[in-house]
């Protein structure tokens, strides 16, 4: 059957490219890129085949977001935040799930940290907080923030029925948006700070993640929600690193070393780089592959990951984040002199690689969970 949201981006891929300089320079997504993305599905492809979701396996999202960050990193990213937090429509109750995901426009975003507060009152609860890390929240259609249940003295006190710690989710017009996004990379993306004054949340216009049962029970809510997270900000960081692979193939063709009368493409260290570069790129994509595969196929026949099957995963996903940067900082320096100007795709995708490194969900650090587990040591795993 083939992929159609690839298909899809890939026809739109060179539109988005050459409006890359222009959203880092914006801080965000161009509205019209956000409009030529949103037919494809790539904001919304963990959406259930009932609710019109596009119809992707979990390795079919991470070649949508990957081709999408070859062109983009930022463009990438925000199909991959769209898409995890559309993973929210399995769980939330009829009719928001309808209201917030059904339409094909939909776009969802947010940070899940309880960061803000959320008092009970008569329907519902009121919510007043700040959250970071917004990414592409300004283009979506729904914006959800992670929060604690407090009492009247700001003490966190769940309700009787458990409520504890919901994502809720705001139309755009009930949030602020601070202009603080100022970044080495993947400034396209604005994932600047948002808020919320004493904003009143209709009972139900939430979820907790990793408590609450769905409502709809599919593949994907089956699926580890924090594994596809990391998977799809290592997707984006794989498509940064080709394309950083590609712009060095493309300059070495005709730069000259000064003082050398031969090009990039003739000097042995130079292909010795582009040759390890693509054997480490297709390396971590090929673990990424078989790991969210395995998953993939027991969310499939019914079944939640195993611990194992998590770790794969996240492991998976911190070292193809890793090799990905590595990728475009050897490139990067391949490339001499030429790529230090601003009008160097090389030194771009250097810094939206090494800023995707320090997600949470794939920093160095995460390494230790997976040793940790391996060396079969007690170890947390609620949030693998």
């Amino acid at each position: 059957m083939g992929n159609p949201v690839l298909d899809a981006v890939r026809e739109i891929g060179p539109s988005i490219a050459a409006r890359a300089d222009e959203a880092e320079q914006a801080k965000r997504l161009p509205l019209d890129v956000v409009e030529l993305m949103k037919p494809t599905g790539a904001f919304r492809m963990y959406v259930p085949d009932d609710l019109d979701g596009p119809g992707v396996t979990a390795w079919e999202s991470l070649e949508v977001m990957e081709e999408l960050a070859y062109h983009d990193g930022a463009a990438g990213w925000c199909s991959m935040i769209g898409s995890t937090t559309s993973l929210m429509s399995s769980f939330l109750p009829d009719p928001f799930a309808t209201e917030i995901f059904g339409s094909r426009d939909a776009i969802g975003g947010g940070f899940a940290m309880p960061a803000a507060r959320a008092t009970p009152v008569d329907g519902g609860l009121r919510v007043s907080g700040r959250w970071s890390w917004g990414s592409g929240t300004q283009h979506c259609t729904w914006i959800g923030g992670g929060c604690l249940v407090v009492d009247e003295d700001g003490k966190p006190a769940p309700r009787a029925d458990g409520l504890a710690s919901p994502f809720v989710f705001f139309p755009p017009e009930e949030v602020e948006f601070i202009d603080n996004w100022d970044v080495s990379g993947l400034s396209g993306t604005g994932s600047g700070d948002y808020q919320v004054t004493d904003v009143f949340v209709p009972e139900g216009r939430w979820v907790q993640n990793g408590i609450d049962e769905p409502v709809r029970r599919n593949s994907w809510s089956r699926f580890s929600f924090y594994g596809l997270l990391a998977c799809g900000v290592a997707a984006c960081a794989v498509g940064i690193g080709r394309r950083a692979i590609d712009e060095l193939v493309d300059l070495a063709d005709t730069k000259k070393p000064q003082g050398s009368s031969r090009s990039l493409a003739h000097r042995s260290p130079i292909q010795a780089d582009v040759a390890i570069a693509e054997a480490k790129l297709h390396s971590a994509w090929s673990f990424m592959n078989e790991a969210i595969t395995s998953a993939w196929e027991s969310s499939e026949a019914g079944h939640e990951q195993t611990i194992e099957q998590k770790r794969m995963l996240r492991l998976s996903a911190t070292h193809a984040t890793q090799s990905a940067a590595e990728v475009a900082e050897l490139m990067y320096k391949a490339g001499g002199g030429a790529a230090v100007y601003k009008t160097s795709p090389l030194q771009k995708t250097f810094r939206d690689a090494y800023v995707a490194t320090q997600h949470a969900m794939v920093a160095p650090r995460t390494f230790e969970t997976h040793g940790r587990i391996r060396l079969g040591l007690e170890t947390d795993t609620r949030f693998l």
